[in-house]
């Protein structure tokens, strides 16, 4: 069964930082890749990050890169994106997916999502 459940959203100033994390529930040796995705008000979801198992590595969207860093700790049950230098059109649903057994990252499980709001 897998599960993925997101905290640590909420409202900052610009400038600010918040941390999400992902609870993530699952066989962690059959999963292929886990992102942060986020969706802004009436546009379409974007990814924001991801770590693929095959390296643990971390890729960034151009938007993120300097400024937010995942990472997941050593049982890779949990999962973070440490947002910093947020700005206003950071502001988004923010949810955690994830692909397993696939070979793909086609992000089948999806978590509920964490509002983050950036004010100026």
């Amino acid at each position: 069964q897998v599960q993925l459940v997101e905290s640590g959203g909420g409202s900052v100033q610009a400038g600010g930082s918040l941390r999400l994390t992902c609870a993530a529930s699952g066989d962690t040796s059959t999963r292929d890749c886990i992102g942060w995705f986020r969706q802004l008000p009436g546009k379409q979801r974007e990814r924001v990050a991801s770590i693929y198992s095959s390296d643990s590595s971390a890729t960034y969207r151009d938007f993120v890169k300097g400024r937010f860093t995942m990472s997941q700790d050593s049982a890779k049950t949990t999962v973070y994106l440490e947002m910093t230098s947020l700005k206003p059109e950071d502001s988004a649903m923010y949810y955690c997916a994830a692909s397993f057994g696939s070979g793909l990252c086609d992000y089948k499980y999806w978590g509920h999502g964490t509002q983050v709001t950036v004010s100026s």
